[in-house]
Formats: structure tokens, C-alpha cells, sequence
């Protein structure tokens, strides 16, 4: 897949970038050509080779529609967490690094039902940040709109599916 300078991607488990530039440099004696990706939320610049795009997981940004899914996962009801941490831990992180949008809301509902029920460990409060992080992004630079919006519809959602997923359980 082939991109161009200024266009927005999003990088596996960091987030959106933008390209900024296509180079070529000499590494080793052998020509490659790369990508200079900034990477938006902390200003970091990473370079990937061109011919290791897929490998590595860069990919176009999701589209309104494609949002609209985003939304449906979060209003859905949480799948039932494996009781073994280690377990939970190993799957949220493949999920995390699959690159999909849509593994990563699954990350950030289950995480935010499951912190209701028990105290989150270190590992999975940096990761619930992580993934809210990383869908709020995705959300506003697709809608173009300010991250603190996004940020507040997500959680008044996730909120929202907790309470009506709750009230259900009790009945």
C-alpha cells in the first residue's frame, strides 16, 4: 500500500500519524526507501521502510461509516472476561497490536466494564488508557472534531452501555 506526503495513517498501538516525508537512505550499503512518520500524540518521529508497511501495520484511517461501527461495539454489551489475569492480559495485547480499530474498542469496554467490578491491575489501567487514547484519536481526526468532544461522548457511552447493561443483569 503506497502513501503520500501529508496523509494520515494510523500506526499499530501508537496511534495517528501523518507522513511527512518519502526518503530514500542508504543503510548498510543497500538503498531503502521510507516513510517519515510523525507520530501525533506525542510528536515522535519513527521511519518504516516502505516494503514493510503491512508487516509492520500501518493503515489508512477509518471512515465515518466505519465510526459509526466503532460506536455500535461500544454500545454493545462487554464479552465476559477470563477470570486468569495473565490470560486477559496476553489477549487484550494481542488485540492491541492487531492494529484494528474495532479489536481496540473491544479492549476499552471490556476494560471499562471489568473496572467496575474488580480494581484494575497497573498493566491494564495503562492499557485501558492506552486503547481510550487510541479510539478517542482515531474518533476526532476522522469527524475533525476537538479530542476533549470525543473524549466525552466515548465516555458518557461507555457509561451509558455500563448502566443499561447493569440495570438488565439485576432484573
Amino acid at each position: 500500500m503506497e502513501y503520500k506526503v501529508g496523509e494520515k495513517v494510523i500506526y499499530p498501538n501508537q496511534g495517528v500519524g501523518i507522513i511527512e516525508d518519502i526518503c530514500t537512505k542508504d543503510i548498510a550499503g543497500l538503498q531503502a526507501e521510507f516513510y517519515m512518520l510523525r507520530i501525533v500524540s506525542n510528536n515522535s518521529t519513527v521511519m518504516i521502510p516502505t516494503n514493510n508497511v503491512e508487516s509492520v501495520g500501518i493503515r489508512r484511517l477509518c471512515d465515518r461509516k466505519q465510526v459509526g461501527k466503532l460506536f455500535k461495539i461500544l454500545k454493545e454489551d462487554f464479552a465476559e472476561h477470563n477470570p486468569d489475569w495473565k490470560n486477559r492480559y496476553k489477549d487484550n495485547v494481542e488485540r492491541m497490536n492487531s492494529g484494528s480499530i474495532f479489536e481496540v474498542a473491544e479492549v476499552l469496554k471490556n476494560l471499562f466494564f471489568l473496572s467496575f467490578q474488580k480494581s484494575l491491575s497497573f498493566r491494564e489501567k495503562k492499557m485501558f488508557d492506552r486503547a481510550r487514547q487510541l479510539v478517542v484519536s482515531e474518533i476526532a481526526t476522522v469527524k475533525d472534531q476537538p479530542l476533549e468532544k470525543v473524549e466525552e461522548a466515548v465516555d458518557e457511552l461507555l457509561t451509558a452501555t455500563y448502566e443499561k447493561v447493569s440495570a438488565q443483569n439485576t432484573r
